[in-house]
Formats: structure tokens, sequence, C-alpha cells
């Protein structure tokens, strides 16, 4: 069964020469488990066979899900992780005017709130990067966004994962350090002003893809560089060198036989020194030594190549793009690192997805992708984010079939069965996997590949709940509930022990996600070795406890691990994975509304946002339209029981409310309808 899929991990040999980071409590993460992931929603159509994919839940998780299908398959990767930067971000959201900050239940994780001792946050970064490390192909690049509280240490964290490069700018691993200015001027007090964050590129291989950016040169470039002017034509140009490095012969110039300087050679042969010769291309200094025009007009034309420091992207404070999410990044930066290192076609990945701006931004370059989050907020904002670029982009849509000239002498050489077709100048469809394939092939034999580069936009998503991790998202609530549904005999004083129950002790994991060896760490701390002694010598035979540990899903061999921590005593040990057995249990639900039909109207006559009603209520603040504590609202007039399918999407623009009106279908079915406010919490309810 799928659930009991294990995959395992190539430990990277120690680099000779490179330190390893070390930390109190680092573990070795050399496999993971199988996680199933559940069908939400499912907005768009496929485009030649794919969908792109939205996962919530913990993304250790979510990749672990997705190394069956993927593993090896993801082009480009880009993370913007927390950076323990010990912020404790609120939502501000307003009403009449009047703000109101939210604390985002939906938001309660520590990935949000960003706030880590050491050593836990560069654990939970060190497995995350294996993981990604598996997930990327082999021409695949990954680039990690931070700043200056942990930059330092997540660089040697990648070098250990991917390789540091070294020397060899073409090798795998280490590629730059990229130094991007996201705001102005900053008055830190007693320092210099921090005004950058850094963003490390490296590659699985050599075999990486890269296109290099040309930028345009100011004015002040080309004045300050381009000083010389040429008397016959009044152009300007800079004297370049005309050597390279390493040894070489003489060449000619002027009728003169010139040496290169020591230890380099002539850039040009004979021949083309002799043309440019004629072509005035050659400038000699006073004392007769010769370089190559670079004329600034040809220059401004070109541009100049973007180098590792990134001043002209700041991030934009007003406009569409901006949704409200406190770590989002501009598009801008996500469109040159996906431009650069990426095609048409392939396959990007965020597992820290946020505001969704990666995944936006493949969309409108025509990139397939995944996110991930897992927090709900970010889904709820992503989800909405993605609807209304797939709305701007529908006129483009295009059916993606291709007609290539017979090409009949490759076919012996058909990387794929579909070229046969092709060579035979027929008509072929392509997923968008085969369509990289195939450009690669056919640009390889100098072939034309324009009908296969045509802008084909991938809209259409579908959006996972990944090991039922809607079934607990406030870790208080879901103690509570798993005490009583479990009935348990709680401890409410006890340091060690959740409760009782037949007998056992009972420790209840975090069960917002899977159970570490790191869990256990605590409760091995804590534990009654005095007792145990006592209880061993009065009993040798007999287990000095008898333990029940509950998760909400666990690393392998969990149980094991606690035995042998605890080798010196006999134990019994039972592991309760809820996600296995629910008992039945609800995830509670505050939010109610009134949703009625009304002949051939579906009416929507109050919404009660629990914790945004609370928050209003602290404040005195009233509410005069329900419809202003509404984010969108969704639709699908037939649902399934299991995928909602919205066909009304109903996401005001600013200073606009939601209709709460709508007109019913001929041949409707069960009604589907999901209200989602301003702090990003969801109500989902069936209407018959």
């Amino acid at each position: 069964m799928d659930e009991q899929l294990t995959f395992e991990f190539e430990q990277r040999p120690t680099i000779k020469g490179f330190p390893e980071l070390r930390w109190t409590g680092k573990r070795p993460y050399r496999s993971t488990q199988y996680y199933p992931a559940q069908l939400r929603e499912s907005y768009g159509e496929e485009q030649s066979g794919w969908i792109n994919k939205i996962f919530w839940g913990d993304n250790l998780q979510v990749m672990s899900h997705m190394l069956r299908d993927f593993r090896g398959k993801i082009d480009l990767i880009y993370i913007d992780p927390p950076f323990d930067s010990k912020a404790d971000y609120k939502k501000q959201i307003k009403i009449r005017r009047k703000s109101v900050y939210g604390d985002m239940s939906s938001f309660e994780e520590k990935q949000y709130g960003d706030i880590w001792t050491n050593d836990e946050y560069l654990q939970f970064m060190y497995e995350r990067l294996i993981i990604l490390r598996e997930l990327l192909s082999e021409n695949g690049s990954i680039f990690l966004h931070c700043d200056w509280h942990k930059s330092a240490y997540l660089k040697i964290i990648m070098d250990e994962v991917f390789g540091n490069g070294g020397n060899n700018a073409a090798g795998p691993g280490y590629k730059n350090e990229i130094i991007w200015q996201r705001t102005g001027a900053h008055n830190d007090a007693g320092k210099y002003g921090v005004v950058h964050d850094t963003i490390y590129w490296y590659t699985k291989s050599s075999k990486y893809y890269f296109s290099m950016e040309m930028i345009p040169l100011t004015e002040e470039h080309v004045n300050s560089r381009f000083k010389t002017v040429e008397p016959e034509t009044g152009r300007r140009f800079y004297p370049g060198p005309i050597t390279a490095p390493g040894d070489g012969p003489a060449r000619i110039f002027r009728g003169k036989t010139l040496l290169p300087p020591a230890g380099r050679h002539w850039s040009y042969s004979q021949e083309n020194i002799d043309e440019l010769e004629k072509q005035n291309r050659i400038y000699y200094s006073s004392t007769g030594i010769p370089y190559l025009k670079e004329y600034a007009d040809e220059y401004t034309e070109q541009g100049r190549r973007l180098q590792s420091v990134w001043t002209d992207i700041l991030p934009s404070k007003t406009g569409n793009e901006i949704v409200g999410y406190p770590t989002q990044k501009p598009e801008k930066l996500l469109e040159r690192i996906i431009k650069a290192c990426s095609r048409p076609g392939d396959l990007v990945f965020d597992c820290f997805m946020g505001s969704g701006t990666t995944q936006a931004v493949a969309m409108r370059l025509g990139r397939r992708f995944i996110g991930a989050d897992i927090n709900l907020g970010a889904i709820q904002i992503t989800t909405k984010r993605l609807l209304a670029i797939a709305k701007e982009l529908e006129p483009e849509h295009k059916p993606v079939t291709y007609e290539v000239e017979p090409q009949l002498s490759m076919v012996a050489e058909e990387p794929t069965p579909y070229l046969a077709a092709a060579s035979a100048g027929g008509n072929f469809e392509l997923s968008a996997e085969e369509r990289s394939k195939v450009i690669d092939f056919f640009k390889a034999k100098g072939m034309d590949t324009s009908a296969l580069e045509e802008d084909v936009k991938y809209t259409g998503f579908e959006v996972y709940n990944v090991n039922n991790y809607d079934f607990f998202r406030n870790p208080v609530e879901a103690r509570d509930l798993l005490i009583a549904a479990l009935e348990i005999q709680p401890f409410p004083q006890s340091d060690v022990w959740d409760g009782e129950l037949d007998g056992r002790m009972v420790k209840i994991m975090p069960v917002n996600r899977i159970a570490t060896k790191a869990d256990l760490k605590e409760l091995l701390a804590n534990l009654p070795y005095k007792t145990y002694e006592k209880r061993k010598e009065e009993n040798p035979n007999q287990p000095v406890e008898r333990i029940t540990i509950v998760c909400m899903g666990h690393e392998p061999d969990l149980k094991g691990a606690l035995e042998q921590e605890l080798s010196d005593y006999k134990v019994d040990v039972q592991i309760v994975d809820i996600l296995r057995d629910k008992k039945d249990l609800q995830l509670k639900r505050d939010s109610e509304a009134e949703i009625v039909r009304e002949g051939d109207k579906l009416v929507i006559r109050a919404f009660y946002p629990m914790n945004l009603m609370q928050k209003l209520s602290l404040q005195k603040e009233y509410v005069e339209d329900w419809r202003q504590l509404v984010d969108s609202i969704m639709i699908d007039w037939n649902y399934d029981g299991v995928v909602m399918q919205p066909t009304v999407t109903d996401i005001p623009g600013k200073n606009e409310m939601v209709e709460g009106i709508y007109d019913i279908p001929e041949g409707s079915g069960t009604i589907k309808v999901k209200i989602t406010d301003l702090l990003s919490e969801s109500l989902e309810v069936e209407v018959r």
C-alpha cells in the first residue's frame, strides 16, 4: 500500500577541505515514508496532460508525498523559508477604514511566526534541503532566499547537501551568492544600514540550464566607460583588451610583429586581426599597444551582463501585485530567476509558497508549477491570486498541437515514439515534459523549434491536503479533542504525561505535524528514572512503564527509537496514529452562515466568522453588512462529495464586496459553497 512506501536517500560524502556544520541534536536524514494526499479543489483544466498542484500541509510530508511521482523531475526550485528573524507577524485587515490585527489562527505555525531555537531551525532546514535535492532534476537549479540571521549557516548546509562547487564554475553545487537590495537606505542605530537579502544559487549537476540576462546600460555608465571618441565617425568607444590568459605566438599589427604580454596570447588569429584592421576596429595607444574598439552604441543596444548584485528590483508598495502577505517578494525578482534557469514548460517548485509569487510568475511565463505551504492563509491567498491571473490569461490559450516539417532521416534517432509522426509531417500532441525533451532534441539537430516554443500557459490547478492536515490546525484544540475522543483520563498538572488510558501512560505528540525522533527528547528528559530503577529491582521481568504515544503520522521506527533510548529498562511502547484511526474525530468549525435556495437563486443571508467577529467585538467595531467580512465566495453547483470544482469564483476588487446572490444553473445537484473571511479562514457548506 502507498502508506507503507519508504524512500531512502544517499548520504553525500564529506567534502575534503570544507567544514560541515554541527549543532546539538543534528541527526542524519536518510529516509522518509510516503504520505497520502487528498484532492480537495480543482480549478480549470489540464493543458498538455498537466495540471498545476498546490499542497496544504507540512512541507516535509508534502515532499515525501511528491517523491513517488516527482523524484528527480523538478527543473527549478525557489524557496523563501523562515529567516529565524524572531518576527511575530500579524495580518492587518480593514473594516470601515479601521484596522484590525488578527493573530491568524491559520498562521499559528512557527514557520509563519518565525520564532525558533537555533538548533531546531538548523535541523528543520537540513532535512528539507536534503529532500529538495532528491526532487531536483539533473539539469535543475535551486535558489535559497535568506537574510543575515542565518545566511552563514545555510551556506554551509547547502555546501554539504549540494556540493560547494569549488573553483569549477561549470561543476555541480554552488554557483552564486546573489545580493538583492530589497529596500532604500536604513537608519539602523550603531551600524551600517541593512538593506539587502542573500540568495544562494546551487545546481544538481554540471548539466544545468542557464540563460544570461542582459540589462540596459545607464547613461552614467556609458559616459564613464566609453570616453574615447573616434575622430572619423564621432563614435564613442572603449579600448578593450585583445589578449587572453595563456601563452601564444606573435601576430602582425600594421606590418610589425608583436609578442603578447607574458602569460597571455592574442585573442584573434592573424586572419581575423587583418580583418579587424580593415574595419578600423583596432586602436593603438601612444606606446603602440593594440586594443579592440568596443563601441558605445553597440553595447547600449546589447546591454551588459547581469552581475551578482541586484539593485534594480524593489518591492512594490502598491498595485494589483500586493496581496497583504507580510513576507511577499516582488514578481520581478522571481521573473528574473525563473527566466534564467528554466524554459517554457519546465516544472517549478516552491515549498514555502507564502503569497504564491513563484506560482503566479510561473503561470505568466508558461512554466508548470507545484506549490506548498503549511499555512491555510497562504493556500487561500495563492488560490485567489492564481484564479485572477488565469482569468487574465484566458485569451492567450491555444491548443497544443504541433506540425513539424518532415525529417525522415531522423526517424532512426527519434528519442520518443511520437517523433515518428512528426517526421512524417503529421500533427501530434505532447505533454509538457515531452515538449521540453523534443525542443532539446530538435535544437541539437539544428531544427526549427518555434512551433514547439509557442506561448502555452498552464492555468489549471488542483489543491491538495496532505496527510489530512486539515484535521487539526490548532495544537491546543487538537489535544483537548483527542483526550475527549480517546477517553483519556487527563493529567492537567503533569510535566511528562497528558493522561492515562487502560493502565498506560499517554503522551500526545504535536498533532499539527508528523512526530519525529527529536520530539522524544522532551519526554526522555522528564521521565521518572528513579521510579524506574525501583520498579526494575522489584520486578525485573515486568515493564517499568507501559507507554502510549499518540501522534499524527510519524517517522519510521519511532517505537524502536524510544525503546532504544530506554534500553536500560524494559518498556512496553505503543504508537497510536490518529490518521490511521480517527475515532470519528471532527474538526470544530465555529463559523456559521445562512445559505438558502430562493427559486432559481442561491442566497447567502448571513455569515458569522467567529474568530474575526471576536476580534472586532474587542475593538467595539460594528459591521453593517456581513459581506464586509468576506474575502471570496466559491460555488460548485454539482459537488461530488469529494472534490470541489467551483464554477463561480466571486472575488471582489478593492473597495468592492461579494454579491451574495447567485443564479442557480439548470441541472444543479448538491451545491458546495466555500466562504473565506478576511483572516483567510474558510467555512464550507453543502446545500441540497
